[in-house]
């Protein structure tokens, strides 16, 4: 058990270290509780609300594997070299097709209320 509970702080010690040396994290959690904040202003329903959640979710994993990527390439590959160019790359890719898409989710979401509000 205690193994256990020391995992948790394994984690919000990566959590951690993600937000103070992230500038993208931070983008990514700042605007995950702007988001936040405006669907309590909507009301968004209860399956708004899983999607937008699901869409927080992914965004900021993939921005923390895409964190803990760079860091593994750094550790193993110092100098700079084209295959951990290309893997950091890729990795940063994998967020960018993630926060697009959890733009259009929100998009879907929140452009009908906007428009209704604005009526």
């Amino acid at each position: 058990m205690r193994k256990f509970i020391k995992g948790f702080g394994y984690a919000f010690s990566g959590l951690g270290y993600a937000f103070k040396s992230q500038l993208n994290f931070k983008v990514h959690v700042s605007f995950a509780l702007l988001v936040a904040i405006s669907g309590y202003c909507f009301k968004l329903s209860s399956s708004e609300w899983l999607w937008i959640i699901a869409s927080i979710g992914l965004v900021l994993m993939t921005e923390l594997i895409n964190t803990a990527i760079e860091q593994l390439v750094d550790l193993v590959s110092p100098e700079i070299h084209p295959k951990a160019k290309i893997i950091k790359d890729v990795a940063a890719g994998a967020v960018l097709i993630t926060a697009i898409t959890a733009a259009g989710i929100g998009l879907v979401i929140f452009i009908p209320k906007i428009l209704q509000y604005a009526a």
